[in-house]
């Protein structure tokens, strides 16, 4: 029987090259750990984002969520 895959300590949900491409259009660089605190502060979103959403009775997150 295979083992089931284990999930990751945190989920990567933001691309560090779109980010690193903002900033330099912007003509700043990206520190190395700015990446990481842009992750965990959109996972956060979306986490308040999931519990208003089920606070109002819907199963689907929208705009007006954030």
């Amino acid at each position: 029987m295979a083992k089931k895959a284990s999930k990751p300590a945190s989920i990567q949900v933001v691309l560090a090259s779109r980010i690193k491409e903002v900033a330099k259009a912007g003509g700043v660089r990206v520190s190395g750990d700015f990446v990481e605190a842009a992750n965990k502060a959109t996972v956060e979103s979306i986490k308040a984002a999931i519990a208003r959403a089920k606070a109002n009775g819907r199963q689907t997150i929208r705009p007006q969520d954030i």
